[in-house]
């Protein structure tokens, strides 16, 4: 994948590993559009990143998916890059029944069906641009339910779990179309995610910043790496 010379758009891009990569792929000279629920967080990284252009919306909501289309076909007719980074993490406690499902906060959505959708949109505007790639942000607890970690965030995990499944089988069939597909699953970073369930838990001796690991995976998916661990 290059590096330079893109147009990407990465969702939940104002802050945690969305912004890290929007400060990466910014710093490279890429051009940028970003989005994310919070206009004020939005605000504050087009003042740091100058030029990047960013667009209120909610990816968890149909109507605001088709808008961000939409928006993009008007303003960024060139992109080659989606960044499917939005996402939700909430503890649940599965002993409660259904109280804790109800809770307004919806992580399937956002976790797992936007990303599903915002491809299906987005794969005609994509197919036949040069160096087109789509970009999954899983995360780790999609492997590590099993050994005990990340059962306090079951639906979170198997959100995750599912968004690496659905990658395995884009990636194989968009690649008729010369559409990369490439799936990151960070391990803890140190991010706005969750921080009431994060509080309770105990720290891991020393978190990978936003920036560390956005430079690491960077590296590997530079080099060709399609899964990035």
């Amino acid at each position: 994948m290059k590096m330079e010379g893109n147009s990407i758009l990465i969702t939940g891009g104002a802050t945690g590993i969305g912004y890290a990569l929007a400060k990466y792929f910014h710093q490279r000279g890429n051009k940028l559009l970003i989005c994310g629920r919070r206009e004020e967080k939005l605000k504050q990284a087009a003042e740091a990143l100058s030029g990047v252009h960013t667009f209120a919306c909610d990816v968890a909501n149909p109507a605001e998916r088709y808008a961000l289309l939409e928006h993009t076909r008007e303003v960024f007719p060139e992109l080659n890059i989606l960044i499917n980074n939005a996402g939700i993490q909430c503890d649940v406690d599965l002993t409660q029944g259904f109280a804790e499902l109800s809770n307004g906060v919806d992580e399937i959505q956002t976790n797992l069906e936007a990303p599903i959708f915002l491809s299906a949109l987005f794969v005609p505007f994509l197919a036949g641009k040069e160096d087109a790639v789509i970009v999954h942000i899983s995360s780790s607890l999609a492997f590590m339910i099993e050994r005990g970690i990340g059962a306090g965030m079951p639906i979170y995990c198997a959100t995750k779990a599912g968004l690496h499944a659905f990658a395995l089988a884009q990636r194989k069939q968009l690649r008729a179309l010369g559409i990369r597909v490439v799936e990151m699953a960070p391990p803890m970073v140190a991010s706005e995610l969750n921080p009431q369930g994060r509080k309770k838990r105990e720290k891991p001796a020393r978190m990978l910043s936003a920036e560390e690991y956005v430079d690491k995976a960077l590296a590997q998916m530079e080099q060709g790496k399609d899964e990035i661990k």
